[in-house]
């Protein structure tokens, strides 16, 4: 594996124990409610029940569970083994373990590590893209999961809303995949909590939305929605408004600006 992507998936096993315990995903309440995709993925993707999905980056599984919840036969992959450890520790307490399962493995290596199954869904959730270094090799794999007619649903962070210092006063990375990562060294994660990372050093890509569309034709899928959201579902900056649905918005006395965006493409016959 690429040193860059070794040193993230170190920072990201040491977030697993942290995220399982934080209010911010509140696993007991999620056991306790057991809901499914949120109202604005089902708006766009449909009903999920007997579709086989692959969830790409699936992090510790909650999104994963919620397609299985829905009727879906999913599986779960990440490159990160405490988080697949974790997933597949949640499937059994949800009962779900019939209907989810979970890969071990490089994102960038997916159709390999799946095959040689095809799916009707590739999903990605938010805070995916950032962590690879090329978009098209990404495309690449979504186009050889998914069978022909198969969809791919993104929503991630918008490019915007990444290249922006945390205070929003100033750019301070790129907005374009040119190569060179945004190296950080953080010792805390975006959750709640007050446990600190050793495994600091972490390496990002900002992927511009031209890249990612270009990518996805380029592999053989037609674009059917490209949306571009003034929300998100964590607190990015200071100012955002929380929605009693989850989500937090730019405030009515503020100038909209895209905070996420929602890709959907179909594999072409």
């Amino acid at each position: 594996m690429d040193e860059r992507l070794a040193a993230n998936r170190a920072n990201w096993d040491e977030r697993v124990p942290i995220h399982v315990a934080s209010r911010f995903y509140d696993v007991d309440a999620w056991l306790r409610e057991r809901p499914g995709p949120r109202d604005w993925e089902t708006a766009i993707i449909g009903d999920v029940a007997g579709l086989d999905v692959a969830h790409l980056q699936c992090h510790f599984g909650l999104d994963t569970l919620a397609l299985a919840n829905a009727g879906a036969l999913v599986t779960g992959l990440d490159f990160s083994g405490e988080a697949i450890a974790q997933a597949r520790s949640l499937a059994e307490r949800a009962g779900l373990s019939d209907r989810a399962r979970f890969v071990e493995a490089n994102v960038l290596d997916a159709a390999a590590a799946l095959a040689p199954e095809q799916h009707d869904l590739v999903y990605v959730s938010l805070g995916a893209l950032c962590w690879l270094p090329s978009v098209g090799q990404w495309a690449a794999q979504v186009a050889a999961l998914l069978r022909p007619g198969g969809r791919v649903y993104l929503h991630d962070v918008h490019p915007l809303a990444w290249a922006l210092a945390d205070d929003e006063a100033r750019v301070q990375h790129t907005w374009f995949e040119d190569g060179e990562p945004y190296v950080d060294d953080l010792d805390v994660t975006y959750t709640d909590g007050d446990a600190r990372l050793t495994n600091t050093r972490t390496y990002e890509w900002n992927h511009s939305i031209g890249e990612i569309v270009t990518a996805v034709l380029g592999h053989g899928l037609r674009l059917d929605a490209l949306i571009e959201h003034d929300w998100t579902v964590y607190p990015r900056f200071g100012w955002l408004v929380a929605t009693d649905d989850g989500r937090w918005r730019i405030p009515a006395d503020r100038p909209r600006m895209p905070l996420t965006f929602t890709l959907l493409a179909t594999r072409q016959p």
